[in-house]
């Protein structure tokens, strides 16, 4: 019999790059590891698990950014590219690793991880949100929506219709670009306020998650904290992070992916060999990369490293699983006997852990659901879930009004609002007011001032994105973001004096048209959905 119920929540999100213009950006790397280390490999292992008939539900968010990247033909063709560069590396390396006691069989496990990678990408035909959707209506994965470019919602309190915007776009490029509906959302960095609470609601969202203190320090303090949703006055249900379950994952130090015998993410080919050795993976102008052939495990706090060994890096991911999962059932034998409702343990984190930062993470996330499949046939008292299926399950939640709080350092959100974001904000609002000011008095343009209107809307989202002020503040690829916001707002000023002319030159609509191509993010979407989605306060 069920005591409790594990949710395993997976936030996907990269910030929307795509560069047309250049052969090989370097960002458009971003996205290139994320399917090769990230997304493929969880498919592949959700596949497996289907095929040898072991239930698993999985909750995972995938952001607009994200989705219409996942979703280009051009992104999907250069990702195709470098897989086949990497194969082509891999197989320069086990030729000269063939001899190499220590690195061959490292090289040999690579080769083959390659063709499995490749495997997966051509058995979806290199469709990664069909192959996910597939999983979805069949009621294993549970997908979440997010706003429409990952945006700072606390940071548009002032700036109303964008706040409304953000969240109305992202559930409508959801549906847009998923081809399903989002009865959930990922609110980013889990940053909640409650007077944005009707927004929430007005927009569709059902349910979404909160870091832990935004709901033990709800109004009133919920007496079984995060081991069982919430309902805010707006009729949205919060469910709450489980701390210990994301210390065991997360962190590095302490945490699982610390273990000396898993691959060191740090140490990587495009740094170790000779530029000849490489060939094509080398940056532009000479740019050192990450290749992702890593050949040393994390040993210890030392630069002496040894080299990495599969095999056993597999089977402690294993082993760690089921130590999670044991603690899992420990907590919830406790809790089922003091909770007139089965407790349910929310463990969310970041899609990119699970690959990227952790390598083993895909496997990890595997084998949790063959140890709970398992412990479920000797009657563990555990039983993974979605969110969604929770909440059909036991509709029943308390009454509170969550705290305003984030995931970020502390709870707080210094890193996107803190005085060091101040002068991202000034500019964003700025443009975010602009754009607000154009819709209302725009509001039904046609031809090519309303193809203009339509395009400084999606040039709003994309220059309100958290990633910018995050990149700012954390000193990674600032000259980018720096680049990005200053080029997105340049051109919100432009298009807004084009909207604004009596007369629109013909190099104006020529310019308009070969904008919106390059930067195509939500090009598709109906002009009038994108302006509705400001509501009232934007029709007049």
């Amino acid at each position: 019999m069920t005591a409790g119920y594990l949710a395993v929540v997976l936030h996907t999100h990269l910030p929307f790059v795509r560069h047309p213009e250049h052969d090989r950006p370097l960002e458009e790397r971003w996205l290139h590891e994320a399917i090769f280390e990230c997304y493929l490999p969880i498919l592949a292992a959700l596949d497996r698990l289907e095929a040898d008939g072991v239930p698993f539900a999985l909750t995972m968010s995938i952001t607009p950014p994200v989705a219409a990247m996942l979703r280009d033909d051009l992104l999907r063709a250069r990702f195709d590219e470098h897989l086949r560069r990497l194969e082509a590396l891999g197989a320069r390396e086990r030729e000269r690793l063939h001899d190499d006691g220590h690195f061959g069989p490292v090289a040999a496990f690579y080769a083959q991880r390659f063709g499995e990678v490749r495997a997966t990408w051509d058995h979806i035909g290199g469709d990664v949100i069909g192959a996910l959707v597939r999983h979805h209506d069949a009621g294993r994965l549970d997908l979440l929506a997010c706003s429409a470019t990952h945006a700072y919602l606390p940071g548009f309190l002032p700036r109303r219709p964008s706040l409304r915007a953000q969240l109305r776009l992202g559930m409508a490029a959801f549906r847009h670009l998923v081809g399903r509906d989002a009865r959930g959302m990922w609110l980013p960095e889990c940053a909640y306020d409650p007077a944005f609470d009707g927004e929430l609601a007005g927009a569709g969202v059902r349910y979404s998650i909160l870091d832990a203190h935004g709901i033990t320090r709800a109004a009133p303090r919920p007496p079984f904290g995060v081991f069982h949703p919430i309902v805010s006055p707006s009729g949205v249900a919060f469910f709450g992070r489980d701390s210990d379950a994301s210390r065991e994952v997360w962190s590095r130090e302490a945490g699982y992916p610390g273990n000396p015998y898993y691959r060191d993410f740090y140490r990587d080919i495009g740094f170790d060999l000779p530029e000849e050795d490489l060939e094509g993976e080398v940056g532009p102008f000479g740019v050192r990369v990450m290749t992702g052939f890593k050949y040393h495990r994390i040993t210890g706090h030392t630069n002496h490293k040894l080299p990495y060994q599969p095999g056993i890096a597999a089977e402690l991911a294993h082993a760690d699983a089921g130590k999670f999962l044991g603690g899992r059932e420990q907590l919830v034998h406790r809790l089922a006997a003091m909770m007139p409702v089965p407790p349910i343990v929310v463990a969310p984190y970041d899609t990119e852990l699970f690959g990227h930062w952790w390598f083993e993470g895909p496997l990890f996330l595997e084998s949790i659901f063959r140890h709970a499949h398992d412990a479920r046939r000797a009657g563990g008292p555990i039983e993974p879930i979605t969110l969604g299926g929770y909440l059909e399950r036991h509709p029943q939640a308390l009454a509170a009004t969550p705290s305003a709080s984030s995931w970020g350092a502390g709870g707080h959100g210094d890193v996107w609002v803190g005085p060091a974001a101040a002068p991202y904000w000034r500019h964003v609002h700025h443009g975010s007011r602009e754009v607000e000011h154009l819709v209302a008095t725009h509001r039904w343009a046609e031809g090519p001032r309303g193809d203009a209107l339509d395009l400084v809307i999606r040039e709003a989202l994309l220059a309100q994105a958290s990633d910018w002020p995050f990149i700012l503040r954390t000193g990674s690829t600032v000259e980018y973001a720096e680049a990005r916001l200053r080029t997105h707002l340049a051109r919100i000023a432009r298009l807004s004096r084009i909207i604004e002319s009596d007369r629109i030159a013909p190099d104006e609509i020529a310019w308009v048209k070969e904008l919106g191509d390059r930067d195509n993010f939500l090009a598709t979407l109906p002009g009038e959905q994108l302006r509705s989605a400001f509501g009232e306060m934007a029709g007049g």
